[in-house]
């Protein structure tokens, strides 16, 4: 078995994220170890044992019992008896189905923007997405994940439907595997910034049908670039 396909192997610099004390014990292990599947510093497939948990954070079993209990009902990681859990890893089936409910939730929120939006909420993506621009210049890896995540779910609340808005989120949380193979990449951040831009005109005009398109657009290269990977390299290993 590889370093690589094991997470009790030494986990150097690169994963070592401290715990925030402003978050619960069990929360904070959960985002520092969402960011490290996000950036590709686990990879799908790799088996996280709790011992290398423990290691890592410096917290009692039961605090790396419940982020890992996080993680699976987020749909992160999955569990299995006497093989511990491992970073999801998704077939080419599973992401084709998860971008049609993706598509078809985040089209449907787009359409249910009131159109022209109002400057209120104009001037709150802008600030956002400038935000995002910041932190791909300074290749600050968390801040550009947050930024994203938080422009989209600021532009879809203006749908009106927060139970549409609960789903367009589960559903980015279960894709992934699918946006960290194409997260780190700042060519891929580069054209998300302009995206972004190109859905704030699309707000302040009146066509509905334009932003929805926009917006599935959007979802294609992550989704295209997983599969021609996952093509390449063939079916994961069934056990690790």
């Amino acid at each position: 078995m590889d370093d690589k396909d094991d997470f009790t192997a030494a986990p150097g610099p690169a994963l070592a994220f401290p715990v925030d004390s402003d978050d619960p014990v069990d929360d904070a292990i959960v985002r520092a170890l969402e960011e490290d599947i996000i950036f590709g510093r686990l990879a799908p497939g790799t088996r996280i044992t709790e011992d290398s948990l423990l290691a890592r954070f410096d917290v009692t079993r039961h605090f790396v019992r419940q982020a890992l209990f996080q993680l699976e009902r987020m749909g992160v990681v999955v569990r299995e008896r006497n093989k511990g859990a491992m970073v999801r890893s998704l077939t080419p089936e599973e992401v084709r189905e998860i971008y049609a409910v993706r598509e078809l939730v985040q089209r449907q929120a787009a359409l249910w923007i009131p159109l022209p939006a109002p400057q209120k909420l104009i001037d709150e993506l802008t600030a956002i997405n400038e935000d995002y621009a910041r932190h791909i210049a300074n290749n600050h890896l968390r801040g550009v994940h947050e930024a994203n995540d938080h422009f989209h779910l600021t532009l879809f609340a203006a749908c009106g439907n927060s139970y549409l808005v609960e789903t367009i989120k589960l559903y980015m949380r279960l894709s992934l595997p699918v946006r960290a193979n194409s997260m780190a990449s700042q060519e891929t951040q580069e054209t998300s910034y302009r995206h972004h831009q190109m859905m704030i005109e699309m707000l302040q005009g009146h066509d509905n049908w334009v932003l929805a398109q926009l917006c599935v657009d959007h979802l294609q290269p992550s989704k295209n670039r997983y599969m021609a990977v996952t093509r390449t390299l063939g079916p994961a290993p069934a056990e690790l």
